[in-house]
């Protein structure tokens, strides 16, 4: 099988945006709101390592391209709720960046789950209301200009 023969196809500019959710206890919402986390700004360090991860998604994901990104964008909206957050990636390329989008997105969501997760843990050591949910694809386009996630 192998991977899939783009030699034919044109470059052309390319576009995705993901978007996914990580619910949060109201004591850790607190703390991220006041700056309090014990291992520095998840927001920084998420937003670090979601672009490292979107860069490296041909590593991880066999059957994906390499693809030089032009441009990797990572937004955060902190909620009463927990977090959302969201990739927009860019390229000019022969295949799309849905994959680079989503691996974006779910690394960062994996590194504030990681930032946070002394203050989530229950009694016995377990995570009952903390998760990630809707990640998906929100955006995908081909031959257009896009905007950065707000």
């Amino acid at each position: 099988m192998g991977m899939v023969d783009v030699t034919e196809k044109p470059v052309i500019r390319r576009l995705a945006e993901a978007r996914g959710k990580l619910f949060l206890g109201p004591k850790t919402v607190q703390a991220v709101r006041e700056g309090s986390i014990q291992k520095g700004d998840p927001f920084l360090v998420a937003e670090v390592a979601a672009m490292n991860a979107a860069k490296q998604t041909h590593l991880l994901i066999p059957h994906c391209h390499q693809i030089p990104l032009d441009t990797v964008k990572i937004g955060f909206e902190l909620t009463d709720e927990g977090v959302e957050a969201r990739c927009l990636i860019r390229a000019q390329a022969r295949t799309g960046v849905e994959m680079e989008a989503l691996v974006g997105v779910t690394m960062a969501l994996n590194t504030l789950w990681d930032m946070v997760k002394y203050l989530e843990k229950d009694a016995d050591g377990q995570y009952p209301g903390t998760r990630m949910t809707d990640i998906r694809v929100i955006r995908k386009e081909k031959g257009g200009r896009g905007q950065a996630p707000g």
